[in-house]
């Protein structure tokens, strides 16, 4: 049983790095693979849900969406690895490493720096602590979670990294 449960975190951790590093080259490198293609933009708002998440008068709900929809893994994998830290525990490290990318987008010039990004990141976060207690509660067992996460998130990864890869050879 010790055997599995160290394979499943160690599944995890690699699945964590790998997902990490897509993050990075999304939110700081913007997708692409120059330097020279990176916006030069270093613009910051610390109003939330103003400015930048308003296009043509509108709110771009998309965006939020996305910005949210992007850090639930991170709430996931977090979960699956500390799943006894208490709820504000797991929260701070993806609220920091959502600070770290604002700050490094203004420190760089490689982007815009929103508190509105700031609080969608967090907020998918969260909603990845929710999945993984919700399946918890399910399972009732951490170890039949992790697996399943895990097998979830192998596909994933394996299917992002494939769509990734056409995306570079097509271009």
């Amino acid at each position: 049983m010790e055997q599995i449960k160290k394979r499943q975190r160690g599944i995890t951790i690699g699945l964590l790095v790998i997902y990490l590093l897509l993050l990075i080259w999304i939110i700081l490198l913007k997708m692409t693979l120059s330097f020279n293609e990176l916006p030069h933009i270093r613009n910051i708002n610390f109003i939330p849900f103003a400015d930048s998440a308003v296009i043509n008068n509108q709110f771009d709900f998309e965006e939020v969406i996305l910005n949210i929809i992007i850090f639930i893994p991170f709430g996931i994998y977090l979960s699956m690895l500390k799943p006894n830290w208490t709820f504000i525990k797991k929260v701070a490290p993806i609220a920091s490493v959502s600070v770290i990318f604002e700050v490094l987008q203004f420190i760089f010039a490689i982007g815009a720096t929103d508190i509105t990004d700031f609080i969608g990141n967090t907020l998918g976060g969260i909603v990845g602590i929710g999945i993984y207690l919700i399946l918890y509660k399910l399972f009732t067992e951490t170890i039949k979670v992790n697996k399943v996460l895990n097998i979830i998130a192998l596909i994933g990864t394996v299917f992002t990294l494939g769509l990734l890869g056409l995306l570079i050879v097509v271009n």
